[in-house]
């Protein structure tokens, strides 16, 4: 950790709270175009693309441009009723900013959506650099938005920490080479994770806020 000069954070259920916004607004266009409802687990299923593919590949081709524009205004309209920013984020991407090391985001979400969440939640002015599905060619668990940033900021694989919920996270890390901090506060794939080779592992914020600022104070080597 003494090497540490960027972490680079995930979104939803990393940061963020937005599980439950997500579930409903995939279940909106489902509910409206193809007459269906899906189990989280079914929606999880289809993560990875950013969302205009994964919802393609829920209702089809037909009418993804409208189905596109009617799920970007639930998002928005839904955000402060079923989203939140976990406890103590705030103070966490305060903390590191202090330190004057960089802040990267890395998120499976598309553009849009990260944009909005980013604007509600007041935390857009943390981050060096943020990287949505949009903008890579391969989408998690490829390492190609970690290498983004490394190649943006000239860092080497030891001198980045990434933080992740998902499977997708400690895959994209390794394939990465950087070590990954597993957060599994709220993870959909908690069990997953937990029998993942991770470099460390937290259960809940207030513990993961310890250890960050006990390691960038200079307390653990």
């Amino acid at each position: 950790m003494h090497h540490l000069k960027c972490i680079i954070f995930d979104m939803d259920g990393t940061l963020t709270q937005t599980n439950q916004l997500i579930y409903d607004s995939f279940n909106y266009i489902a509910e409206k175009y193809i007459h269906k409802r899906f189990t989280p687990p079914e929606i999880t299923a289809f993560f990875g693309p950013p969302e205009k593919e994964a919802i393609e590949n829920m209702i089809g081709s037909d009418h993804i441009d409208e189905a596109m524009k009617e799920y970007y205004r639930f998002y928005e309209e839904r955000h402060n009723e079923l989203a939140a920013l976990y406890p103590g984020i705030k103070d966490i991407l305060q903390f590191v900013k202090s330190k004057r090391l960089r802040v990267g985001l890395f998120t499976g979400k598309g553009r849009r959506t990260t944009e909005i969440t980013l604007k509600e939640f007041g935390i857009a002015s943390y981050f060096d650099m943020v990287v949505t599905g949009d903008d890579v060619k391969e989408f998690k668990p490829s390492s190609e938005g970690i290498r983004k940033i490394m190649e943006r900021f000239s860092l080497s694989p030891d001198e980045v920490l990434m933080v992740g919920d998902a499977v997708a996270d400690v895959k994209a890390s390794h394939d990465a080479g950087v070590q990954i901090a597993a957060v599994v506060w709220d993870s959909y794939a908690k069990e997953k994770v937990l029998q993942m080779k991770t470099d460390f592992v937290f259960h809940d914020i207030t513990e993961f806020q310890s250890w960050l600022m006990s390691s960038l104070n200079g307390s653990l080597r």
